[in-house]
Formats: C-alpha cells, sequence, structure tokens
C-alpha cells in the first residue's frame, strides 16, 4: 500500500491505495483511518464528526459564504429552526438549530467565508 494526500473541496485527506492487480478494481480502498488537515492541525474524521454531533455549536455542513444569520444572541430557538443560510455554489442552504435552546454565541457574520465544519453559532 502506498499512502497519499488528496485534496477534496480544500480539505486536505489521507488515503492509503494498494495497486491493482489483475483488473481487480475492487483492491482500491480508503484507509481506515483518514484524516483531516486544517490550518496545519491534523485530526481524525472520527473525533471531528463527535465534535459536530455531540457539540453545542451549530456548524457549517459544507463551505461557502454565510448570506444571513437569522437570530441574535438571547434568542431562543427549537431544534429544526433555520438559524443561518450559507451560498454554496450559488444555491442558498439552509441551516437548521441541531437542538433547542438560547443562542449563546455567534462566531460569523454575514458575508463570512466558512468551511464545513466550522462553528457558527453556539446553542445552549
Amino acid at each position: 500500500m502506498k499512502k497519499f494526500n488528496i485534496k477534496v473541496d480544500g480539505v486536505m485527506h489521507e488515503v492509503e491505495v494498494e495497486e491493482i492487480v489483475d483488473g481487480n478494481i475492487n483492491s482500491v480502498q480508503p484507509s481506515a483511518k483518514v484524516s483531516n488537515v486544517v490550518n496545519n492541525k491534523v485530526e481524525s474524521v472520527e473525533s471531528s464528526k463527535k465534535a459536530i454531533s455531540s457539540d453545542k455549536s451549530v456548524v457549517a455542513p459544507l463551505q461557502g459564504t454565510v448570506q444571513s444569520i437569522k437570530v441574535k444572541v438571547g434568542d431562543n430557538v427549537s431544534a429544526g429552526d433555520v438559524v443561518a443560510i450559507i451560498e454554496a455554489m450559488k444555491m442558498e442552504n439552509d441551516i437548521p438549530a441541531h437542538k433547542s435552546g438560547k443562542v449563546t454565541a455567534l462566531h460569523v457574520s454575514n458575508g463570512a467565508k466558512v468551511s464545513a465544519g466550522d462553528a457558527i453559532l453556539d446553542i445552549g
């Protein structure tokens, strides 16, 4: 196996690739542990997924530009409420709250560029 770094949507990933032998295309597989390299910091994809799903932060699910923040600090939101809109590839994407609670912090403003996984706001 050989290790390679590839960039997908601006995010570096480390993969392991096996050589194809006798036309067997099933022998090319990504490694079991893929890492993200962001701002010279390496973190496992598994740990970043945990942070996204269990954290208090609403995070950007994709890279794009924040078109609008629909809430302010102190607002109460319900799970599923649209709290922000991100434009990516000329399409507007509604960003919902992942849980109910009070908005405790805003981490971006209108016009900000975000990457997948960047915190947009916190819900306490």
